[in-house]
């Protein structure tokens, strides 16, 4: 039992899992429909920052840190907020997208090599995975290598999106980014399960709900 991998159970992986995707996307999101509905998109995307740092904010006094999904979309919040206010030209809002996509990027790859890898904290926090007492290389070296496969992702999303803003009109260009973005995160988090699954098979790991 101290070699296994350990996952809430059921309703509390859903609870803790949702909880997270509220407060760093659900949160944000209803503070811009419901400001940029009273007051247009500018008052909108301060609305959605102001939320997304608030929250963190409380995180940060209530819990003594902030969890990593929301630190993310904070900073990636921040940089399309500042990018859209900057000025009113189109090419400055289109560039948002490549340029929150190479923020996601640096935040992966810069800590891919170290002792904490993102996706594991990631896998920590949003769901809740336990990893066993005795420290697992061949585990660690997994979430090393899921987190250049992230950061891999997001700097491809980079690259297309920058190639598709210059070369597409602006309705084309995005529809084609949001097919895309949704398209290589599906895939990716597919391709990082099963991956996961084939390391746990290899190392002779378990992974079990935690019990009742």
């Amino acid at each position: 039992m101290g070699e296994d991998l350990e996952l809430p159970r059921p309703l509390r992986l859903l609870l803790t899992a949702g909880w997270n995707l509220a407060e760093s996307v659900g949160l944000p999101v209803a503070a811009y429909a419901a400001a940029a509905w009273l007051d247009g998109r500018d008052a909108g995307l301060v609305a959605g920052l102001v939320a997304i740092w608030l929250t963190a904010v409380i995180r940060k006094v209530a819990t003594g840190s902030v969890p990593s999904l929301l630190t993310i979309s904070a900073v990636v919040l921040t940089v399309q907020t500042a990018m859209v206010l900057a000025t009113g030209d189109l090419w400055l809002f289109l560039l948002q997208f490549p340029l929150a996509n190479l923020c996601m990027c640096v935040l992966f790859a810069r800590t891919a090599r170290g002792p904490n890898p993102l996706v594991a904290k990631l896998a920590a926090e949003v769901v809740a995975l336990r990893q066993p007492a005795t420290h697992q290389p061949g585990l660690h070296r997994f979430f090393q290598r899921a987190t250049w496969l992230w950061a891999g992702i997001f700097l491809l999303l980079t690259a297309s999106l920058a190639v598709l803003m210059v070369t597409e009109p602006t309705a084309v260009f995005l529809m084609l980014s949001t097919v895309a973005t949704v398209g290589l995160v599906v895939a990716g988090t597919g391709a990082s399960t099963l991956w996961f699954i084939s390391v746990l098979r290899k190392l002779g790991l378990r992974l079990r709900f935690a019990p009742a």
